[in-house]
This record gives structure tokens, C-alpha cells and sequence, in this order.
């Protein structure tokens, strides 16, 4: 499963500072930020949508507090597996990606094989989410670590 290689799209100082503010807060007005850009409205607009065009601009969402909602213990499971062939990993990949506790997951180079980030109410919960991922599909060894304190999140990227 081999993920599609693009050529990166070329941005320019215009292009970046409108991402930069983008990546801020998607809720701003095409005036406010057509203002902070130095630019007129019509330009900044067509700038915006050649990038949600170009698959620059992925989605706008809404990025909630996860303490707030109860949500307040994050583990970052280590992932080594015994089995390399397709179908075991397309029926892993398939309960990854059904768990909705699972913000992030990556295949890595290295002893180990996957990385998940899951978020969960507690320790209880991480231990349901655990024994529902092993009965469906067999993993030869799992370490969670839970992270004590989160000391940097954001989505935003570099645009040097």
C-alpha cells in the first residue's frame, strides 16, 4: 500500500502568509485576511481556491478540547507484528482506522513496526480499546505508553 508520491506544490510569500493564517484560525473572513495579507478580496479568494484544488487545503474543521470533554488520558501505542503479508495488513489497517480513538497511526522504519496515537477517557477504556483491536487482528507484541503531560499539539506546518 504504497502512498501516492506528489511533487509539492510551489507557494509563494502570498500563498504562505494566507496558509500561516489559514492554519490560525479557518474562521476568518475573506476581508480579514485579504487585509492582513495586503491584498484585495477577489485575488486572495481564487488564491484559496487553487490550493483546496490543489489538495494543499485538506479540510476546516473544528479542533476540540479533548480534557474538556472527558477524553484526558493519551497513549502512544508501539505496534511490532510477526506478519507482513497483505491481507494481515489490510485487516489492520481496517481496524485502525475504525477506531475513533485513534487520532494518528504510522508505519515506521525500525523495531517497531506502527505507532498509534489514541485518546481515551482512562486506563479502563485504553484496556477495552486494546482487547477490541487484538481479537481482531493478531499482533505479536504492544507497549502503551501514556503520556503524562502534553507539552506541544498543533496542527499547523512549518511554511518556510
Amino acid at each position: 500500500m504504497q502512498p501516492d508520491i506528489q511533487t509539492p506544490v510551489r507557494l509563494d510569500d502570498t500563498d504562505r502568509k494566507i496558509l500561516s493564517l489559514l492554519q490560525q484560525d479557518a474562521t476568518l473572513s475573506l476581508d480579514e485576511v485579504a487585509t492582513r495579507v495586503g491584498a484585495s478580496k477577489t485575488p486572495v479568494w481564487n488564491r484559496i481556491r487553487k490550493l483546496r484544488e490543489a489538495g494543499v487545503i485538506r479540510a476546516e474543521v473544528a479542533v476540540l478540547d479533548p480534557d474538556s470533554l472527558g477524553l484526558e488520558a493519551c497513549f502512544f501505542v508501539l505496534i511490532r507484528t510477526a506478519e507482513h503479508d497483505p491481507d494481515w495488513a489490510r485487516r489492520f489497517l481496517s481496524a485502525v482506522r475504525a477506531r475513533p480513538e485513534v487520532l494518528e497511526a504510522h508505519r515506521l522504519a525500525g523495531d517497531i513496526d506502527y505507532i498509534l496515537k489514541v485518546r481515551v477517557r482512562n486506563a479502563r477504556a485504553y484496556d477495552r480499546f486494546y482487547q477490541a483491536l487484538i481479537s481482531e487482528v493478531r499482533i505479536h507484541n504492544v507497549t502503551a505508553l501514556l503520556s503524562m503531560e502534553e507539552i506541544k499539539a498543533t496542527t499547523a506546518l512549518p511554511l518556510e
